[in-house]
């Protein structure tokens, strides 16, 4: 059993991740900002931890994470703001890693999308443009850090049914994968130490989950 953190533990994905990890007898700590997001949490099987990263120290966020074996980040500002965008999407994120770093958190698993890059290629006139800017980032600096990282880049979300299989790698080209399927490829990645120091990308496809992994 290990002790597995989540920032952003109110997300949809983060959710399923929870329910995932609990059942398979993790024990799973949901960082969440808001305490009314606490029933919903537990009821996934994750225990509460309030905890607004986008105002926390470094310190403050490696003492919340202190402890557990690894890290998944899964916030987000949800876009319309490009302030906030910045606080949460680079800055907190940037923050988390370097407390995971103090924290002795050694396993980092980041949430980013499919084709991040510091070349994204978005126009500084999209409404994306920030999110493109502060993801690239945020997964520069994981990168450079002394982190067992893994960076999953999925395509555009769905809520539809979890198929259970993807297609893996950027040639697959930007589709759609369900956000519970999502969860389930962290799931993956966090018990498997050959994804350690790669960005994986990957839509809905014909692959199962397990074995794509693998």
């Amino acid at each position: 059993m290990s002790k597995i953190a989540i920032i952003g533990g109110h997300g949809k994905i983060a959710l399923h991740l929870a329910r995932i990890l609990s059942g398979q007898g993790h024990e799973v700590s949901s960082l969440v900002r808001n305490p009314d997001h606490e029933p919903d949490v537990r009821e996934a099987g994750g225990t509460p931890v309030v905890a607004d990263v986008e105002n926390l120290s470094t310190k403050e966020i490696a003492d919340k994470i202190r402890g557990h074996d690894a890290l998944v980040w899964s916030a987000g500002a949800g876009g319309g703001n490009p302030d906030r965008t910045y606080a949460v999407d680079r800055d907190a994120a940037i923050r988390s890693v370097d407390a995971a770093e103090a924290a002795n958190v050694k396993r980092y698993v980041m949430v980013s999308y499919f084709g991040a890059s510091v070349d994204h290629g978005v126009p500084s006139d999209s409404s994306f443009f920030p999110y493109a800017e502060a993801k690239a980032a945020a997964d520069k600096y994981l990168r450079e850090s002394g982190l067992d990282w893994t960076i999953l880049g999925p395509s555009t979300l769905t809520l539809d049914e979890p198929t259970g299989k993807i297609a893996l790698g950027p040639d697959t080209g930007k589709g759609e994968v369900t956000r519970a399927d999502v969860a389930q490829v962290a799931a993956h990645v966090l018990d498997t130490p050959a994804t350690i120091g790669k960005t994986i990308e990957f839509n809905n496809g014909d692959t199962p989950i397990a074995e794509a992994i693998s």
